[in-house]
């Protein structure tokens, strides 16, 4: 099996040496660099081939929200795991709106970490107990809404899979149904429900209760 390359960044030594502990538990990973600052961490993608990267964006003059930005436009095919102290609810969502693959806040003990870590491998979704509570409470409105879902059953059953994590190719593997057909389900699905990011569809899941 192929290791995962992973990238740690983040300012804080000691949290860099924990996460080395932490990844080297993992026969996936493999540590393939470390970053304190933005610039280390993008001079790292151009000259090194990552799959992941781990990410504290909260870190004033070293990291920021926009450092997401420049690591998907540096290096489209890393995937994101943010590890962040951040309680700022706000910015939490707007990083979450950014695409980011994993998001876990760094009062996670070891084992959801590595939940993550496994997961943003195998091309999953991942977040912390404390982050899908936020999630939650942004998606329930305050009055309860009975208006019946306009989805179809089969549309109902690819958002699940969605929110669950899987691409396309494997919901399509699990519903017998070809990949682009897969696409044209979740294209119909986001106009439907007005929705424009997959995060917003994982709310949407959450909030119906799909998963």
């Amino acid at each position: 099996m192929q290791k995962s390359a992973v990238i740690i960044a983040d300012a804080h030594y000691l949290t860099r040496v924990g996460l080395r502990h932490i990844l080297a538990e993992l026969p996936a990973c493999e540590l393939v660099g470390e970053a304190s600052t933005e610039l280390q961490l993008l001079h790292k993608l151009r000259t090194t081939q990552a799959d992941i990267v781990i990410l504290d964006y909260a870190q004033p003059g070293k990291f920021s929200s926009e450092t997401v930005d420049k690591v998907r436009e540096t290096s489209p095919n890393a995937r994101l795991i943010i590890i962040s102290g951040d309680n700022d609810k706000k910015a939490i969502y707007q990083v979450l709106e950014s695409g980011v693959n994993s998001f876990l806040t760094k009062h996670c003990g070891e084992k959801e970490i590595l939940d993550a870590l496994e997961a943003t491998a195998r091309n999953e979704k991942f977040y912390c107990t404390n982050v899908l509570n936020y999630l939650l409470e942004k998606s329930f409105p305050k009055e309860a809404d009975c208006s019946p879902t306009p989805l179809s059953p089969r549309e109902v059953e690819i958002v699940r899979l969605v929110a669950n994590g899987l691409i396309a190719k494997e919901i399509g593997g699990k519903l017998n149904l070809s990949t682009h057909t897969v696409y044209t389900h979740r294209k119909n699905i986001m106009k439907k429900l007005k929705l424009g990011t997959v995060s917003e569809l994982v709310r949407y899941a959450l909030q119906e209760g799909l998963v």
